[in-house]
């Protein structure tokens, strides 16, 4: 993975994670209240988006 993509509302977070980033920061951003991973997630090549947001699934997807 290349790219992080988490969308929470009309927020949209990227991570280009060739540059590292905290485990416990991305962690607190894709996993919901009840500690699993939030919906959808969609890995398209080398990016990965978790969480829904037409605008960002449909820029990624271009």
């Amino acid at each position: 993975m290349n790219d992080l993509y988490v969308a929470r509302g009309r927020k949209v977070v990227h991570f280009d994670l060739k540059k590292g980033y905290d485990a416990d920061e991305i962690a607190e951003l894709i996993l919901g209240r009840s500690g699993t991973l939030r919906a959808p997630v969609l890995r398209v090549g080398k990016k990965l988006i978790v969480g829904f947001n037409e605008e960002a699934i449909g820029e990624v997807l271009k």
